[in-house]
């Protein structure tokens, strides 16, 4: 069973100067589609979490949630001297989304990673996207803060599929309804993919637009591991995970092949993934309803 979220007692909702002093909540004084609840899920994210909030703050958004995982550093501490509100859930970033989003009151919500930064006009951009018809959701464009040409490829392909294909992930601050949101059931409780496995079903309700903006996501993760090689270990992910592999071993080989001897010294050259040798997909006749084919999944 799920543990209960709860509310640092330090916390406090991110008022206006005038509602502070009066002590109303920000409640008519702005056009509805202004309210923007910016849920962040953190964990030990001192770092960079200040930065975030740096960048989210001055566009005055209608509130701001910081979902802590039980962080051991100062990632609570540090939000909770913006004025931002602060809550506590168990771990894992599906689990946070989801503990913010059910006490959020904006209209819109949109989903931040704790290492990244909105452009400074995120507010207009959403209201642009979700006015259109038949628009569902949104992101922003992504773009990674490390000069290497690796990543600018990346970035043009990421923004390709986000276009094309209505996929944006996580790193993309994906924006939505609240009442969409509530719709299509929130983020599956998924270990990883929780955020490709949402853009799937929204898809089914309507388009993904890309705003004509760059969100800027850090490179830690892309230089610690190599560039080349983490990009083939979420390809791998996406592909074990459309053939229906389990996101928790997904997750388990995820992370043994990030940690893996020959990933010690990562560099950002393409050096060899051992994909084949630790997930090998061995396809059935066997089919799972009309269109779907099983797939056998073996770990080494």
């Amino acid at each position: 069973m799920t543990q209960p979220m709860s509310v640092s007692a330090s916390s406090s909702r991110h008022l206006s100067c005038d509602a502070r002093r009066s002590g109303e909540a920000k409640i008519s004084r702005r056009p509805i589609g202004d309210r923007v609840s910016v849920i962040i899920p953190a964990r030990n994210e001192e770092a960079y979490i200040g930065e975030t909030l740096d960048h989210v703050l001055p566009a005055d958004p209608w509130e701001v949630i910081v979902v802590d995982g039980y962080s051991t550093d100062r990632t609570a501490e540090i939000a909770e001297a913006f004025g931002v509100t602060v809550v506590s859930s168990p771990p894992g970033r599906a689990r946070q989304l989801n503990a913010g989003a059910a006490i959020a009151t904006g209209e819109v919500l949109l989903f931040l990673h704790a290492d990244t930064r909105l452009p400074p006009s995120f507010h207009q951009h959403i209201r642009r996207v979700l006015a259109q018809a038949s628009v569902t959701a949104g992101a922003f464009r992504l773009r990674v803060d490390a000069p290497h040409r690796a990543l600018r490829v990346i970035e043009m392909f990421v923004n390709w599929r986000s276009r094309y294909l209505q996929l944006p992930y996580g790193d993309q601050a994906i924006f939505l309804r609240a009442e969409t949101f509530r719709r299509v059931g929130g983020f599956a409780n998924l270990p990883i993919m929780e955020d490709f496995d949402l853009a799937r079903r929204l898809r089914r309700l309507g388009r993904i637009v890309v705003a004509p903006a760059s969100i800027v996501t850090s490179a830690r993760r892309w230089l610690e591991y190599g560039i080349c090689r983490t990009m083939l270990i979420n390809q791998a992910c996406i592909a074990g995970y459309l053939l229906g592999v389990s996101p928790s071993r997904l997750a388990l080989w995820r992370h043994q092949s990030r940690h893996s001897r020959n990933l010690q010294t990562p560099d950002h050259r393409c050096r060899r993934l051992d994909v084949p040798s630790q997930l090998i997909i061995l396809p059935e006749l066997s089919s799972v309803g009309p269109h779907r084919r099983r797939a056998r999944v073996r770990f080494s």
